[in-house]
């Protein structure tokens, strides 16, 4: 098979099904798992097998994340792309009915970006918004489910609930408050697109006149005209009939755009908005619309001609009103601005047209000679509308970009910037809110640079486009560093406690942890701190020393503010309130940046033994371990790095792992090891040990990227045996539980004397062992014990430390699981970036809750790990066995001393 091929066989879809029916499945390690007719599952790899007559296939119920065997006939095969528009789709019921129209579905998964839609606004409610297509796909990465991102316009502008960006990834651009993340089940085209709506609120009751529809109404015994601006039922009024609200082309009405005291949509003056129900008012055919938009005894003059540009003197310019969307008569005096001179005058490439009366023209004047403009040539919809004097494109200028041109303005969204032949700068393409008689489809002499309804097209130099003045200006780019200190984030504070505050476990630990908003609050990369943080201090008192080490505030006045801070301002409040606010730990990341000079301390990602080493160092406090090598003498450091070797030292390598590492390694089986066989592997093979038992031990694990790991699992042992890593202390012998006197690396790695496990002996064992021929070559080293002699057997108590918290990371975020009371279940997940609320510019939401689940894989051999289906494994269990980065061990008696 070529490798061409095995890459399109990596890179195909897997199968996707529907559940046909509601049943129950037995798994021996979840119970009972109920399955509901209508929920997604993904075929594993390698998940069809027959049993008997009956195919079994092995998938993943995307809807509760778990992993069955269930019979062929029970599942419906759905295609990939169908299923992948389904999945954001909660409701099981409106899964089912969206699946019996594929077509529909496929229609919507082809709909082209800036396509208008509707958005379902309220399902009890036949109310739909207007919107714009902006973006389509997963919101994270490695999510299959397509969802539909979509900016809000008319009434609904600023009602929605981000700028464009989900979980801090911009995946559009658009005003703040304007753009919503939609399944499909929320979304409406047009009824001229052909498409029927899709949502059982939408079913109930279409839309009959569309958002920007241009209507009619008789008032006065005349006849106004205008463009709708919202078309629904009012709050509060039963039955709900639906009514009309209408910017109107001339002054006539006497509504503000409001009802009691809710915004319906946005109207400029009173003047120009009327409010009536939909039997009142009807649809304006193409063959009505005309530039004067009030006809009957009450209609307005003609609009006059601008004057000869060599007659106007110029003015300075001023702020220009707010106006109303274009109004007919906008749009004739735009219509004549933009008209190009006549053939048998020059032509000028690109000339900007007239402003209005009150300003210069800034075309030359024409040549006397030249006939005054009778017929207007067709434009291909460009115009060279003027600009404010000096003004250059701004860099906010970019395609989604909601600008104006002209005065009086003409409103629009910038879909194409590029160049056009003959044009010596750039130019944009927009389409424009309303049709325009001297615009496009989109294209230029006859090439099409996008695409858009009739006359909605303009092409203009990008340097004559201006901010849309309808919408408020940006605000400038926040510093995100200082933000956590400002008023906006006075609801996510936490208070100061001074009072020491031992830690809580067991219930008490729940009740003060448990939930959104519990924790540490996550900000700007920090989850490496948080995480280290709450897995040190929330449950465990065994790194208390750091918050009472003593300092002097005139040596050391940096170390000191520190240590306040860390005591007073996050480990106190977390332990009384369970919860510490961002601007906490941005200070402590502050004072790091100012002891290291290293500016990523308050911005950029950071691993956790980064941050402890340098939290160490300034609080000026004395390392953790002590470790000496047979050469050298003993070093201090805070945190031990595992190395475990890749290949075996006494035999060629048969896995990519050292069968001394993990002896279960076979075809079929995970590579699975524990933390206490890497933790004497990487002493053994070093020649290292402890000059003293440590009160904390934080270990970091063995990992070499995300592409290639050493070990499919690690797991980490619950009791951690040190008696045998400890120097100058009375070991066993391995066989008669006499004093040793002997350790032998060879015998460590030897398969015949149980591989993977310290191998000491006294004088007579350890004669007796290598007698043997095959060990003959090894060469046992001498145990340093302590001074005057011993004999007989010992009979000293192990040397056993805790496991209190584990820290893991899963694409450079960092979350951590700690164990908060004597019982085996009592584990608890902490994610400082659970959620998040607002857009770029929002907030992290923390999130602590209870995960018993762990406790029945931490209690499995290494053995029974390595059966394990990988596939199974559900999150947070997964997080725990694949993911984990550094595993924190205590001795709470030794805690006491330090």
């Amino acid at each position: 098979m070529s490798g061409d091929t095995q890459h399109s066989r990596r890179r195909r879809s897997p199968k996707m099904f529907m559940v046909a029916s509601d049943f129950k499945v037995q798994d021996h390690l979840e119970g009972t798992i109920r399955l509901q007719r209508g929920q997604l599952c993904q075929l594993q790899e390698g998940g069809a097998h027959r049993s008997g007559r009956a195919e079994h296939l092995w998938v993943k119920v995307l809807d509760n994340d778990c992993v069955v065997k269930l019979e062929r006939q029970a599942l419906s095969e759905v295609p990939a792309d169908v299923a992948a528009l389904l999945e954001p789709v909660l409701d099981l019921e409106l899964r089912l009915k969206l699946l019996s129209r594929p077509q529909v579905l496929r229609r919507m998964a082809a709909l082209a970006l800036g396509s208008e839609v509707r958005v379902v606004w309220s399902r009890s409610q036949p109310e739909l918004a207007e919107a714009e297509l902006r973006y389509r796909g997963p919101l994270t990465r490695g999510s299959s489910a397509v969802y539909f991102g979509v900016q809000l316009k008319g009434w609904a502008a600023g009602r929605g609930k981000c700028n464009g960006s989900y979980k801090g990834h911009q995946l559009f651009v658009c005003p703040e408050a304007c753009g919503l993340f939609l399944p499909v089940s929320e979304l409406v085209l047009p009824r001229s697109s052909g498409v029927s709506v899709l949502s059982r609120a939408a079913e109930s009751g279409p839309q009959p006149l569309a958002l920007g529809q241009r209507v009619c109404f008789t008032q006065d015994q005349s006849v106004q005209r205008g463009t709708v601006q919202f078309c629904g039922p009012l709050a509060g009024r039963a039955p709900a009939p639906l009514y009309v609200g209408v910017l109107l082309d001339h002054p006539g009405g006497s509504w503000d755009g409001y009802y009691k005291n809710t915004k319906l949509c946005s109207i400029p003056s009173p003047e120009f908005g009327a409010l009536l129900p939909l039997s009142k008012v009807t649809a304006e055919s193409r063959s009505e619309r005309s530039p004067l938009a009030v006809t009957g005894p009450k209609a307005l003059p003609k609009v006059p001609l601008l004057p000869a540009p060599s007659k106007v003197a110029p003015q300075p310019p001023s702020t220009p009103p707010k106006r109303p969307l274009i109004q007919p008569s906008m749009l004739e005096t735009a219509r004549r601005a933009l008209q190009p001179p006549s053939s048998s005058g020059p032509r000028p490439a690109l000339k900007p047209a007239p402003l209005s009366p009150a300003k210069a023209a800034l075309t030359p004047p024409a040549s006397p000679q030249a006939p005054p403009t009778e017929q207007p040539r067709p434009s291909n919809g460009f115009h060279n509308l003027p600009s404010p004097v000096g003004a250059e494109p701004g860099p906010w200028l970019e395609v989604g970009s909601m600008v104006e041109v002209n005065d009086p303005p003409l409103f629009g969204v910038i879909r194409w910037i590029g160049q056009i032949s003959s044009i010596s700068e750039p130019v944009a393409g927009i389409e424009l809110d309303q049709e325009l008689s001297a615009a496009t489809d989109g294209s230029y002499l006859g090439e099409r640079y996008f695409r858009c309804a009739a006359n909605k097209g303009l092409f203009v130099k990008l340097r004559n486009c201006r901010r849309d003045s309808r919408f408020p200006e940006p605000e400038l780019p926040t510093n995100q560093v200082d933000r956590c200190n400002s008023i906006a984030f006075a609801n996510w504070s936490s208070k100061r406690v001074e009072e020491h505050t031992p830690p809580v476990s067991g219930p008490d630990a729940r009740l003060i942890y448990e939930g959104f908003k519990k924790g540490i609050q996550g900000h700007l990369n920090s989850c490496y701190l948080d995480a280290s943080l709450f897995s040190m201090f929330s449950c465990c008192s065994s790194f208390d020393w750091l918050l009472f080490w003593p300092t002097e505030a005139q040596n050391n006045p940096i170390s000191q503010s520190a240590q306040d801070l860390l005591r007073c301002e996050i480990v106190n409040p977390l332990r009384r309130y369970g919860y510490v606010c961002a601007s906490k730990t941005m200070a402590l990341r502050k004072l790091l940046k100012a002891e290291t000079a290293d500016s990523g301390f308050t911005n950029e990602e950071k691993d956790p033994e980064e941050f402890l080493n340098q939290l160490f160092l300034l609080l000026r406090v004395e390392p953790l371990l002590k470790i000496r090598s047979a050469i050298q003498k003993a070093q201090e450091c805070f945190i031990y790095q595992l190395f475990p070797p890749s290949v075996s030292l006494s035999s060629p390598p048969v896995s990519p792992v050292s069968p001394a590492l993990s002896p279960l390694v076979s075809p079929g089986l995970l590579r699975v090891s524990s933390v206490q066989t890497l933790l004497e592997s990487s002493f053994m093979h070093s020649g290292l040990k402890l000059t003293e038992a440590p009160s904390c031990l934080p270990l970091l694990m063995p990992r070499f990227g995300k592409e290639f790991k050493m070990f499919d699992v690690i797991l980490p042992s619950l009791n951690l045996d040190i008696t045998d890593l400890l120097d100058e202390t009375l070991r066993q012998c391995s066989i008669c539980q006499s004093v040793a006197q002997w350790e032998c690396l060879q015998c460590y790695e030897d398969v015949d004397i149980t591989p993977g496990q310290l191998k000491q002996y006294c004088n007579t064992c350890n004669t007796q062992v290598h007698t043997h021929k095959k060990r003959q070559t090894h060469r046992p080293l001498e145990v340093r014990g302590p001074r005057g002699g011993w004999e007989g057997p010992v009979h000293g108590a192990r040397q056993l430390m805790d496991l209190f918290a584990v820290t893991c990371i899963e694409t450079s975020h960092y979350v951590s699981f700690v164990k908060h009371g004597p019982g085996a279940t009592d584990w608890l997940f902490f994610d400082s970036m659970a959620d998040r609320e607002g857009g770029e510019n929002g907030f992290n939401v923390p999130q602590v809750r209870s995960c018993p689940e762990v406790s029945q894989y931490l209690s499995l051999s290494v053995e029974e790990v390595s059966r394990l289906d990988a596939a199974s494994l559900r999150d947070p269990v997964r997080r725990l066995l694949c993911d984990s980065y550094m595993c924190l061990y205590h001795c709470p008696q030794l805690s006491l001393y330090k």
